[in-house]
């Protein structure tokens, strides 16, 4: 079943698994990664009660995740 089928997680949302437009599947990778990663996050997140530093944490670990898959992405398909 494709990204673009199925129900998207958290993290498939937040890194954008279904958009891909060349196709490379060290991206596809390093995307999945990253979602894999944000949707162990968001999964312990719900199910705590959350103080003011668990969600400044939070918040910054899932920006830092999207941060560093922009980045991963960014290297890998780098032309120049």
């Amino acid at each position: 079943m494709s990204a673009e089928t199925q129900q998207l997680s958290f993290g498939q949302k937040l890194v954008g698994l279904s958009f891909n437009p060349s196709g490379d599947e060290k991206v596809n990778k390093a995307k999945a990664l990253c979602a894999e990663l944000a949707d162990l996050l968001y999964e312990s997140e719900e199910r705590k009660v959350k103080g003011e530093l668990e969600i400044l944490l939070y918040k910054k670990a899932i920006g830092d995740i999207l941060d560093a898959q922009m980045n991963v992405v960014k290297v890998l398909t780098l032309k120049y």
